[in-house]
């Protein structure tokens, strides 16, 4: 089983971790038990990298971890993000006082005294990201935070940042369709010794071995107004990932497993986190960490989802707002 370090200095962890915002009931009801479940589960199988946020069902994905740590304390390398405002409107906020008492909130929920690893959940354009840094870097020195992290960033802030100190994570969106982070961030992360904290790696079901159908979306569910699950993207879409599929399927694998290994395959330092409350989908995940992929697996991938293939881009815009644009 592959393993991965957070950063220069950061902690060893299982190199497929687990994403908990659907914990939080972004995409459905969630059920402590069902998402204690898929935690036990992780134990198991090695994941031992869990990766949350104070906004995931407004502290709830939070409170469901914390729930099970106290029963299975110092198991997990746990990270958490804060920076996103989404009452009265949503908006950002890095100040030194947002992300100190976001923190101590999100330390309660879980129920520890620090976490291994604190991201800038979204950066505050208007505030400059050595100020932001200096703030983490208090934090770190206090021993609240293992390690820093910055999510949905641009390779020049990352660089600007890590002239303040170092950056064990840059968390962002990267997947067989969506590719952005190879222009430039990839190519940062390696040169800066900073892990690659992938996000959605399973593109948000559209690679999963059960079929997605938009109609049995919730009223809450993310991917409504997500403009790739939208029609006539969504078929377009679907053709392309059903001859993926098949291909999985002729290696053996599931189409999860082998859309993670070939993320696992892009560089030492990227760590997808694919989302899930299932254990059995948490299984399939899992499993890329003994998939290894030859040249020739590789380059058949790359011509069945040739990048830029996907129809519609990964964020409406409503959903835009936020993530740095640097292409």
């Amino acid at each position: 089983m592959q393993r991965r370090r957070l950063g220069k200095h950061g902690p060893k962890v299982g190199a497929v971790g687990l994403g908990c915002m659907s914990f939080g009931g972004i995409y459905g009801a969630t059920d402590m038990a069902e998402s204690h479940r898929t935690l036990s589960r992780a134990l198991d199988l090695g994941v031992d990298h869990l990766d949350t946020a104070n906004i995931y069902g407004e502290g709830l994905a939070e409170e469901v971890i914390g729930a099970f740590l106290k029963e299975h304390p110092n198991r997990f390398t746990i990270a958490t993000k804060a920076g996103i405002k989404n009452r009265p409107v949503r908006g950002f906020d890095n100040s030194p006082e947002h992300l100190r008492a976001s923190l101590e909130a999100s330390l309660k929920r879980l129920g520890v005294d620090h976490v291994a690893l604190f991201y800038v959940h979204r950066r505050e354009q208007s505030r400059p990201i050595e100020d932001v840094m200096e703030t983490l870097v208090r934090l770190k020195e206090e021993g609240k935070i293992g390690a820093i992290g910055l999510s949905e960033i641009s390779p020049s802030t990352l660089e600007r940042a890590s002239a303040v100190h170092h950056v064990a994570a840059v968390q962002n969106e990267y997947s067989l369709w969506t590719r952005m982070p190879e222009l430039g961030l990839l190519q940062a992360t390696k040169r800066l010794g900073t892990a690659l904290v992938a996000f959605s790696p399973v593109g948000r079901g559209i690679f999963s071995s059960t079929p997605v159908d938009p109609a049995r979306f919730g009223e809450g569910d993310f991917r409504r107004k997500n403009p790739r699950f939208i029609e006539p993207n969504f078929s377009f879409n679907s053709a392309y990932v059903a001859k993926f599929a098949a291909f999985a399927k002729q290696r053996g694998l599931s189409p999860a497993t082998l859309a993670i290994a070939w993320l696992l395959a892009r560089g030492d330092h990227v760590v997808p986190i694919p989302g899930t409350r299932s254990a059995a989908h948490l299984e399939e995940d899992a499993a890329a960490m003994d998939v290894v992929l030859s040249p020739a697996d590789l380059d058949a991938i790359e011509a069945i989802l040739p990048v830029g293939f996907a129809h519609g881009d990964r964020y409406s815009e409503a959903q835009s707002i936020g993530p740095e644009r640097y292409c």
